[in-house]
């Protein structure tokens, strides 16, 4: 299995696409939300993946940056769908506010000759917290993360020899989700900034953290690789030296910092 963060910035970035990734395996892709707007598409093809493999989609919260990219990726598989260019079926997972949303909103939007396709190959799936559901032919299982700003789920996918990978969104870790973190292969974190900048970006006004904050968390859950997303992009060129070198004075595993594209065998 292979993980390509197509996006590794917050919500007002300007010089990176915002924070999404994709899973691959076997020919096929799982991607976890959809950037704020059509330049998906774009990261999907730099990426190397066709958007005709994408058969998963699980769309963490409601937030434009996370979110409206899915229109235009439900757009483009029912376009394909309607040219006989899509095999099988798609299906996009999220808790029942953002799945209604995401059905309201495409219903609304997308031409009908496209939107047909709504309910009889898109599957738009809610998740409940705790429910199971697969990945690629792996077991996940989602959860709430108990954010106070905007309902969110975060997942966990088992997906090779008890390994897992969870993902915690793109809020700060909470002790309620330490069953899902704990022991993690990969845990996906977002750092907002560094801990050495927090007077000036402000991270937890907005309930985000810094690269130190996700370090500590991490170490604390006995974490063995750590990918660090989410952030401002205010010196990106030095953005991979900088978070680095805090994070890994708090965390004894292997820390990634990765820029827009970047990939990682798992």
């Amino acid at each position: 299995m292979r993980l390509a963060m197509l996006g590794t910035g917050g919500a007002l970035v300007t010089n990176c696409y915002n924070t999404c990734f994709a899973l691959t395996e076997n020919g096929e892709a799982f991607l976890t939300d959809c950037g704020g707007g059509n330049g998906i598409l774009r990261q999907l093809e730099r990426a190397s993946i066709d958007v005709r493999s994408m058969r998963q989609v699980f769309i963490t919260h409601r937030h434009l940056d996370h979110f409206t990219g899915a229109l235009w990726l439900m757009r483009m598989i029912a376009y394909l769908m309607r040219h006989g260019r899509y095999e099988g079926d798609a299906f996009f997972y999220g808790h029942d506010e953002v799945i209604e949303l995401l059905r309201s909103i495409s219903m609304s939007l997308i031409d009908a000759k496209e939107s047909r396709f709504i309910g009889e190959r898109i599957h738009l799936v809610p998740l409940a917290d705790g429910e199971e559901f697969v990945v690629l032919g792996h077991r996940a299982v989602c959860f709430d993360i108990h954010s106070t700003k905007a309902r969110q789920s975060g997942y966990s996918l088992f997906y090779a020899d008890g390994k897992k990978l969870t993902c915690l969104g793109d809020e700060p870790y909470r002790e309620c989700e330490r069953k899902y973190a704990e022991g993690s292969e990969w845990l996906l974190h977002e750092a907002f900034c560094l801990w050495e900048d927090r007077e000036r970006f402000r991270p937890y006004e907005k309930h985000h953290s810094t690269a130190r904050d996700a370090a500590e968390a991490a170490e604390r859950l006995g974490v063995k690789n750590l990918i660090l997303y989410h952030t401002e992009d205010d010196d990106l060129p030095h953005r991979k030296e900088r978070y680095t070198k805090e994070g890994l004075k708090y965390f004894s595993g292997s820390l990634f910092v990765p820029d827009d594209l970047e990939s990682f065998e798992l």
